[in-house]
């Protein structure tokens, strides 16, 4: 087996300056916040029909 060539080291490039932060825009108040409105009761739900098995059976 050949002997392996080192990596030759490269060098590190320049690091970039930070870019300049830009200042925060003011912040809007935050509009009134409006009430809630009631919530309804849920209807009651209907319970299901019983489903006609022996009309069904006759139509057969």
């Amino acid at each position: 087996m050949a002997p392996k060539r080192k990596a030759a080291k490269r060098k590190a490039a320049p690091k970039r300056k930070a870019a300049p932060k830009r200042k925060a825009a003011p912040k809007r108040k935050a509009a009134p916040k409006r009430k809630a409105a009631p919530k309804r009761k849920a209807a009651p739900k209907r319970k299901a029909a019983p489903k006609r098995k022996a009309a069904k059976r006759k139509r057969q």
